[in-house]
């Protein structure tokens, strides 16, 4: 037995782990979908993974099918109850038979290892999949039983989690367990107890058999509210690597523009950065991405989103971008192909082999980086932290709070208000609603570090904070609920800024300056100076609503909200090295040394973008490693190296 250090796969897995960026995609067998074990084909299994080979893919995720890797059946016995079969046969007195596990189809997973390692690429295991497209697969010994729950169904889990994980641990293609996709459709829970104890038994179950690889989350549509099962929380603490499944046609106000322009290409990164930040810097993995077919958005345009959202993925300091899925599924007759046209298109490849665009936009992406002198960036510049608070659509206002962070042209990170307040120069509480916003501690904490020289932003729609007045230097006169459209100006500029709002709050400008008021006259943007810092506060939920209107962040609709955290940002005195001028292009930093910076400016709108790009005094482009910073064609990117100027 070698030790860990000199186990074949710790370099591998160490390296995904730390941040080497993968790409690839989600993967059943082109001739069967998920009937790939139970109709084999090797010789077709042979030929798709040669293909995403050549392809220059990295990474797969691939599913060992419950019912098919553990075909358990239940047997009634007068004298002795009920029994567990494997097919209807007594389980063999072997490790695979105590465990339920078909030892033929463990075979055949191990022949699509060995093929993934002929070509190059590592997988991503999702272990328990009893959820899939919509349909559920559950052995028959337990479909009565609510498998997240039940103590005999997670019995049967970590018995069949082991023994796969035990007899797979040593093979080379491996790159992390899974613990299952998107488990949190199995069933309903009543709170977020019985979620973390099922992913507990999961998560350990796969360590008491490799300590090595990471343990990947595998579910989607997580929160951070306490009242709902699925914390982000609970997944970082659990597992090594959590993920994401941005659909923008499932997730709330991710739908209200064109597929290929700013509001979608950023959804992956933006979804991802908040479940690491709020996981507590724990790695995140987009590993579900996809268009959901041709009656979404056309092919053409379904390649442009992806060449956003990968060169975005790479700059935010995500762990990769795996698409769904590997093939079109539209030649199967069978559920969920034949319940749901929405499953039947999805592929990088159709099913004869052709590369579709956004197949071959992933080979295309792969070879730049390919190219590069690094695969991983170095991590990027933060400039503010986000706070998102109780009370509040957490989600809704972290979308807002990055896409206009972005067009402002500055990059945030989020924090719970609850959690350790960290240090920063710029702090933005967006959105706040009702009377439970932050806890005294909290706020007092975080009215400290203003004191001390921080700049705090509050945007708000009705909510609570105490003391208010004696801090911002404005008055509340009255507040109720109301309907309405506010305009208002910012700094007398005749461009007027229109939204609509629910609630009505009037205030009276007592010890503020005043920056921006609505057409009576009522102060709706003002700051203060507070101790050695300043605290402004804005008297709308601009990042919310904006969340909530479709149009807000392109087309006619959109109007330059953005100005007002770009005012914050340059008000506060943060300088950052690379300016640009036009707010679809966004750019991260990335220091190498206090002489060099790499920088990546990617295009997230269809539209070639002229950036107007301006350095700062006393630094210069060393070098461009990928396109022209100055114009960067629709949904495209560069990457330069500035330094400093001998």
């Amino acid at each position: 037995m070698t030790s860990s250090k000199e186990h074949p796969c710790v370099k591998m897995a160490k390296n995904f782990e730390s941040g080497t960026f993968v790409t690839g995609c989600n993967y059943w067998a082109s001739h069967a979908g998920i009937y790939m074990w139970r109709d084999w084909s090797p010789e077709t299994v042979s030929a798709d993974l040669e293909l995403m080979g050549a392809n220059h893919l990295t990474m797969l995720r691939v599913f060992p099918l419950w019912p098919d890797f553990q075909p358990l059946t239940a047997m009634i016995l007068p004298s002795s109850g009920k029994m567990m079969y494997l097919n209807e046969e007594p389980l063999p007195d072997t490790e695979a038979g105590r465990a339920g596990v078909n030892e033929e189809m463990l075979a055949r997973f191990r022949f699509l290892a060995d093929e993934a390692e002929k070509n190059g690429i590592r997988l991503i295991v999702g272990l328990v999949t009893g959820w899939m497209s919509g349909r559920m697969f559950i052995p028959a010994a337990l479909e009565s039983l609510n498998p997240l729950t039940d103590p005999l169904s997670i019995k049967w889990q970590v018995r069949f989690v082991r023994y796969f994980v035990k007899q797979m641990k040593d093979h080379p293609a491996i790159a992390a367990w899974d613990l299952g996709n998107e488990c949190n459709c199995l069933e309903q829970l009543e709170n977020n107890n019985q979620a973390w104890n099922w992913t507990y038994a999961i998560a350990s179950a796969i360590r008491l058999e490799d300590p090595v690889r990471p343990v990947v989350s595998g579910m989607h549509s997580l929160h951070m509210d306490c009242k709902r099962p699925w914390q982000i929380a609970d997944q970082a603490e659990l597992t090594d690597i959590l993920t994401t499944h941005p659909y923008p046609l499932f997730t709330p106000h991710c739908n209200r523009e064109p597929f290929d322009t700013l509001r979608n290409t950023l959804h992956a990164t933006v979804e991802s950065c908040l479940y690491s930040d709020l996981g507590g810097g724990k790695p995140c993995l987009p590993e579900e991405v996809g268009c959901l077919g041709p009656m979404i958005c056309s092919e053409a345009r379904a390649g442009a989103y992806l060449n956003s959202a990968l060169f975005s993925c790479w700059a935010h300091d995500l762990r990769g971008l795996l698409w769904w899925c590997a093939f079109d599924q539209d030649h199967l007759k069978y559920p969920p192909y034949e319940w749901v046209a929405l499953e039947r298109e999805l592929g990088l490849f159709r099913a004869d082999y052709s590369a579709k665009p956004v197949g071959r936009v992933m080979r295309k992406f792969n070879q730049v980086l390919d190219a590069m002198p690094f695969r991983q960036l170095p991590k990027r510049r933060i400039d503010a932290v986000c706070l998102l608070t109780a009370g509040q659509a957490h989600w809704d206002a972290a979308l807002g709070s990055f896409v206009l962070a972005k067009q402002a042209g500055f990059d945030l990170a989020f924090r719970d208000a609850e959690q350790p307040l960290p240090e920063a120069g710029l702090y933005i509480m967006p959105s706040i609603r009702n009377y439970n916003v932050i806890t005294a501690r909290r706020y007092h904490e975080l009215l400290a570090r203003v004191e001390k020289g921080a700049k705090l932003l509050v945007t708000s729609g009705n909510g609570m904070l105490q003391p208010f007045e004696s801090v911002f230097g404005l008055r509340v006169d009255y507040s109720h609920e109301d309907q309405y459209q506010e305009t208002f100006s910012i700094d007398g500029v005749e461009e007027k800024l229109t939204l609509p709002l629910k609630f009505r709050q009037k205030l009276l400008a007592v010890d503020a300056e005043v920056l921006g008021s609505n057409e009576s006259g009522d102060p709706m943007l003002a700051r203060r100076s507070y101790g050695e810092g300043e605290l402004w506060f804005l008297n709308i939920p601009i990042e919310s609503i904006l969340a909530e209107t479709n149009g807000a962040f392109y087309g006619a609709n959109m109007q330059p909200f953005y100005r007002i955290y770009r005012k914050f940002f340059h008000a506060a005195g943060v300088e950052r090295l690379i300016e640009r001028e036009n707010p679809a292009v966004g750019v991260t930093e990335h220091p190498l040394d206090e002489n060099s910076v790499l920088c990546v400016l990617v295009n997230y709108c269809p539209e070639t973008a002229l950036t107007g790009l301006k350095l700062v005094p006393g630094w210069e482009i060393a070098e461009a490693l990928y396109g022209d910073a100055a114009e960067i064609p629709g949904n495209d990117a560069a990457v330069i190296r500035i330094r400093r100027t001998p």
